[in-house]
C-alpha cells in the first residue's frame, strides 16, 4: 500500500461512508476470527524421520496442491479497511469468481465492487498481485531451494500435530516478491494448513514514495477430503509509512472450491505417453467414440 497525500486525497459524502462503514462493522462481526487452538511449541527433533525429508515431502505436496487448486473454480472476496482506532474510517472490496473459459484458460470475473473508499492509502499493483498470488503462499519443490527453510519445532494446532518452519528468501532477485515467516505443516499429510509473516521487500525509494506491506496470516481447510486449500486470510497491522503510521484490517476469504474438470494420463512403465503429433500432410488420428 502507498501512503495517499492529503491533497490528493478524495472527497467522500460522510453520510454515505458512515452507512458503509457500518456495514462493514457487521460483516466483521458476522465472520470472528477462527483461529486454531495453538499447543505449547516442542522444539526436539522429529521422530522417525529427517528435518531434510520433512522439507522434501512437503514441498512435493506444495507442488501437487499448486497443480491440483488450479482446476479448481472458487469465489475470493477481498476487503481491505484503514482504521482510525478500532473504527473503519475507508474501505476497499472486491469480490471475483476465478473460473474458466470454453479453452480451459482460467479468467477472473468481478461480481462485486462498491465504491473504494479509501482515503489515507492507494492499493498498489503489488497488492492486488499479492492478494491474489501470495497470501496463499505456496512453496513447491520448484521454489524451496531459494529459501532458508529453518525447523523450528512440533505445535498442535486443533486437533492437528504439525511441523514448524521458519523460513526466508535467501536473496532477492531483481523485482520478484517473496514470503518470509512461519509455516505449520500437518504431519500426516505433509501439506501446510497455516501461514504467518508477510510478502518481501517493502517498496522504500524516497519519501513520500513507499510501497508497505502487512503481516498477514492463511488458514487452510480441506477440500474433497485430500488438499488443503486457503479458505481465510486475515491481517491487521501498522504500516510504518515516513508520512506516518496508518492502521489496516484485510481480510479475504475463499469459497465455493469446485473441480473443474480432471486430466487424464496415459503410462507405461511409470512414465507419461505423450500423443504422437501428425506428420506434414497427415491427419490426426479421430478420437475414439466415449462410450454411452
Amino acid at each position: 500500500m502507498k501512503f495517499l497525500p492529503r491533497s490528493a486525497r478524495p472527497i467522500v459524502c460522510l453520510p454515505v461512508l458512515f452507512s458503509l462503514l457500518g456495514a462493514l462493522l457487521t460483516i466483521v462481526a458476522m465472520h470472528p476470527v477462527a483461529r486454531a487452538q495453538e499447543g505449547a511449541l516442542d522444539k526436539s527433533l522429529p521422530k522417525g524421520t529427517t528435518v531434510e525429508e520433512i522439507i522434501k515431502r512437503f514441498a512435493a505436496k506444495e507442488k501437487e496442491f499448486k497443480e491440483a487448486r488450479d482446476q479448481y473454480t472458487f469465489r475470493q472476496d477481498v476487503k481491505v479497511m484503514t482504521l482510525d482506532g478500532d473504527t473503519p474510517d475507508g474501505s476497499y472490496q472486491q469480490v471475483f469468481d476465478v473460473t474458466f473459459d470454453d479453452k480451459g484458460h482460467k479468467v477472473k470475473n468481478v461480481v462485486f465492487a462498491p465504491q473504494n473508499t479509501l482515503q489515507r492509502i492507494l492499493m498498489t499493483e503489488e497488492d492486488l498481485d499479492d492478494i491474489e498470488n501470495r497470501l496463499p503462499f505456496v512453496l513447491t519443490s520448484d521454489e524451496v531451494g531459494e529459501y532458508d527453510v529453518l525447523y523450528v519445532g512440533q505445535q498442535k494446532q486443533d486437533e492437528l500435530d504439525t511441523y514448524v518452519f521458519d523460513i526466508a528468501p535467501k536473496q532477492i532477485v531483481g523485482k520478484k516478491r517473496y514470503f518470509q515467516g512461519r509455516i505449520w505443516v500437518d504431519n500426516h499429510d505433509f501439506q501446510v494448513v497455516e501461514t504467518y509473516g508477510k510478502t518481501v521487500p517493502d517498496i522504500r525509494k524516497k519519501k513520500g514514495q513507499e510501497n508497505l506491506f502487512p503481516k498477514f496470516t492463511t488458514w487452510r481447510e480441506q477440500i474433497d477430503g485430500q488438499y488443503w486449500f486457503p479458505t481465510y486470510t486475515r491481517a491487521e497491522d501498522t504500516l510504518k509509512f515516513s508520512m506516518g503510521d496508518i492502521k489496516i484490517r484485510e481480510i479475504v476469504k475463499y469459497t465455493n472450491y469446485r473441480r473443474f474438470g480432471s486430466k487424464s494420463k496415459i503410462l507405461y512403465e511409470g512414465k507419461e505417453v505423450q500423443k504422437a503429433e501428425p506428420k506434414p500432410g497427415e491427419q490426426a488420428a479421430p478420437e475414439p467414440p466415449k462410450p454411452q
